[in-house]
């Protein structure tokens, strides 16, 4: 039951998340992700869709997750077209065990919506 829940709540997520292991190998990609992308990479390495700069960015940053359990967010970049933050997040096992990383994208539009319960 656990598990198609965090499946729900990533689903539900309209922003993209794609989530590796340590091997830099994607476990999942979200509907979000597979729309934007537009291309499937689970059971694929991450490093295969970047170049060698972000290839090298991201050996460093998952080397400084394995260093301490209290490495766990680093923010990677800022995307002024689409108004957001992007992070790359550790995750871990209940031990502290780094188990893999996902890249964490914030955005900072104001919400439009109507604020619920004032319909």
């Amino acid at each position: 039951m656990l598990n198609k829940l965090f499946k729900g709540v990533m689903e539900a997520d309209e922003a993209p998340v794609v989530i590796c292991d340590v091997n830099n190998t994607v476990v999942y990609m979200n509907s979000a992700a597979l729309k934007r992308y537009k291309l499937d990479l689970t059971g694929k390495s991450i490093m295969s869709c970047h170049n060698a700069d972000s290839v090298k960015k991201i050996e460093q940053v998952v080397e400084w997750f394995k260093k301490s359990t209290k490495n766990n967010k680093v923010y990677t970049y800022r995307n002024d077209k689409e108004n957001k933050d992007v992070y790359m997040i550790a995750l871990r096992d209940s031990d502290g065990t780094l188990l893999g990383y996902y890249e964490k994208h914030e955005y900072r539009n104001a919400e439009t919506a109507q604020l619920y319960g004032t319909r």
